[in-house]
Parts: C-alpha cells; structure tokens; sequence
C-alpha cells in the first residue's frame, strides 16, 4: 500500500511538472517593453504568469534557446541607428530568470534571427537588411565568440521596394544537421549549405546552392515535418506556402498552396509557419489587412496540404506564434495590438478556439517554450 501510494505521488508530481513550461518572448522595446519576459505556462489550463524579465535589452525581436536550456541568445534590431548585435544570457532554470553574458557585433544591420546547430557550438545569424548570414562559435560556458563566417549573396528582384537586395529573413539548421538553410526575402532565393561543426569554417555553399521561388514571393521562414521528410516555406509578399520533398540538401517542390482567400484583394503579409509535433496539421500567420492564421492538413504519404480553414486572431500583425510542447494550446504573438492570444487546439481537428486568457504585453514578436526543469 506504501509503495502504491508513493507512486502515485511521484506520478502525479511528474504529471504536473510535465505539464509547466517556460515561454520567453521577445519583443520590440521603445513603448513600455522591458525587453525579453518570462512567464510560466501551464499546458493543461493554458493560463500564464509572469516570472521575471530583462530591463536593458534593446529589440530583441528573436530569441532561441540552446539545446541544453542553459543559455537564450537574442538579436538586437536596431534600425540601422547602431550596429545589429547578438547577446547571450545564461537561463536559470529553477528560477526562469536571465543574466546577461555577452554581446557582439551582429555582422549586419537588422538581425533578425538566431538559431544554435544540435551541439551548441555555433550560433547562426540572419541579418535582414545587412543581406548576410552570420556565424559565431560559441563556448561551454554559452559566450558568443567574435564573428567566424560571414556568407554575403548580392542581387535583386522585382519587387523594387521589398526586393532591391539580399534580406536575409533566418537561418535554420534542417533536421539532418549537416544542411543550414537561409531564406532570401529580397533574392527570392533559399540559400542552401552544407554545414560540419568540426571545421574553422564550418559553411559552404551546396550544390545546388539555393533553391529558386516564384519572382516577387519574397521566401521568409521554412520549417520541417518531424520526420524531416517535407519541408515547408512561407512567402511574405505573395502569401503563399510551398511544400518540398526533402533529400538531404535537396528540396523538390510537391506543391505550393495560398495562405488566403481566393477572394482575398488586401494587404498580404504572412510571417510565420510551424507544424505540429503530430505532423498531421500545418499552421500559417497572415498579416496585412488579413490578421488570421491559415490551419492546413498534411498528407503524410505525400506532404501536401489541404485547407481546414482561417483563425482570427483577436488582434492585429501577428509576426510569431508558437504551439506548446504538447499540442494543446497555440499561442500568437500580435506585434501592433501589445497581446498574446492564446488558443486551445483541437488535436483531432486542428482548430483552434480563444481561451479568453490574453498576455498583454507591448509589441510582442517572438515566442519561445522549454520545459521547466523537473
């Protein structure tokens, strides 16, 4: 009976910890923000509190995690003002708060996104209007070294306000870790490497070097199905969502499918794209005069998406949004309304329902989400 009620206990202990996550939000400071926030969200009633947050990071409009949860690392945009950079900051994972390590030079303006390959030992970097991607070697204790590789590509397309040069939107290690993939915006163009951690220059170009989009889409952000199997990219100025067939670093299209209305005559602007950790469904962020998010099925033989249909969402520009480690909730961070939405997710069917329980807070962009330390 001891041990029956022990484990029963231990069970409903782990039960409720596995339930709890930090989410970390960046955000564009300027209008009340203190920077990058903590909260704690409880993924069984989809409530979130407050824990703590930063009080002199400057835009930082994307932050990451590194793979051992010890370290967030975050650009800083500033608008050409001064110099783009990227900081680090050691992640107390008892407490959920942060303290700052160290900042360097971004390598261009605008940065505007930062990922870490699988063993944290290099750290990525977009710079948008820089038109460059950037690549730092990171130390054990997560200090950001001096910049290491910078990869530069010139050119245009016909978009003459988007697109009068390279913007380079993110920088995403692919599934199989050797591959580092950086969407184009101003290029219309996905730049492909091949990336090997143990090399001073871990970067160079694939064969074939990128992968070519439709002239005037603008490419943003690209993600993958669990199994890395499709991979799936989402085009600003056009709104639409491309699928590929994934072979190592080469990507062969299956489909491309619009974000919007057939009827749509408005404002286009999608931003970002995730699929759920089921696989079975595909999510997408309208901005513009749309201010929805695009909910998709996925084929799994074929990768193909079939339209579920659109989510308002109870805000307006909703640059980034996350779903939760364990599917129940998708949360919207909408940049020029100052809330978070936070949506109860429908597993069966993918739809999405308001809770009712916004985070406010000014200009949010980003959202991040890691389990709490048991």
């Amino acid at each position: 009976m001891k041990v029956s009620l022990a484990l029963f206990f231990l069970c409903c202990a782990y039960g409720g910890s596995a339930q709890h996550f930090y989410l970390v939000i960046g955000t564009y400071t300027g209008t009340g923000s203190k920077g990058i926030y903590v909260y704690n969200f409880n993924a069984a009633t989809g409530q979130a509190q407050w824990v703590s947050n930063t009080d002199s990071a400057i835009n930082p409009s994307y932050v990451t995690f590194s793979h051992n949860r010890k370290y967030v690392y975050a650009v800083s945009e500033t608008n050409g003002a001064h110099p783009g950079s990227v900081s680090s900051y050691s992640f107390n994972q008892q407490k959920g708060t942060l303290q700052w390590i160290n900042t360097q030079l971004s390598g261009g303006d605008d940065p505007c996104y930062v990922a870490a390959n699988a063993s944290d030992q290099w750290l990525a970097v977009a710079n948008y209007t820089g038109g460059n991607m950037a690549l730092f070697p990171l130390t054990k204790n997560g200090a950001i070294g001096p910049l290491r590789q910078l990869m530069q590509d010139s050119g245009s397309s016909i978009n003459t306000v988007r697109q009068d040069k390279a913007h380079v939107h993110e920088s995403v290690f692919a599934p199989d870790h050797a591959t580092l993939l950086a969407p184009d915006l101003g290029l219309d163009r996905v730049m492909i490497y091949r990336f090997n951690p143990l090399l001073k220059m871990p970067l160079q170009k694939a064969a074939p070097a990128y992968i070519s989009t439709l002239p005037g889409s603008g490419p943003r952000h690209i993600t993958f199905d669990p199994r890395g199997k499709f991979a799936y990219l989402i085009a600003e100025l056009d709104g639409t969502v491309t699928a590929f067939r994934v072979h190592g670093a080469h990507f062969a299209i299956v489909q491309r499918i619009a974000t919007h209305p057939t009827d749509f005559h408005g404002t286009i602007g999608s931003a970002e794209i995730q699929v759920s950790g089921d696989g079975r469904f595909l999510y997408a962020s309208n901005r513009g005069d749309e201010n929805t998010i695009t909910i998709f099925s996925v084929d799994a033989l074929t990768g193909k998406l079939h339209l579920i249909g659109y989510q308002p969402v109870m805000g307006k520009a909703p640059r980034n949004f996350i779903l939760d480690p364990t599917g129940n909730y998708l949360l919207v961070a909408n940049q020029d309304s100052d809330n978070i939405i936070i949506f109860k997710r429908d597993k069966a069917t993918g739809l999405l329902q308001e809770t009712k329980e916004p985070i406010p807070l000014p200009r949010p962009v980003c959202l991040q989400m890691v389990r709490m330390r048991d």
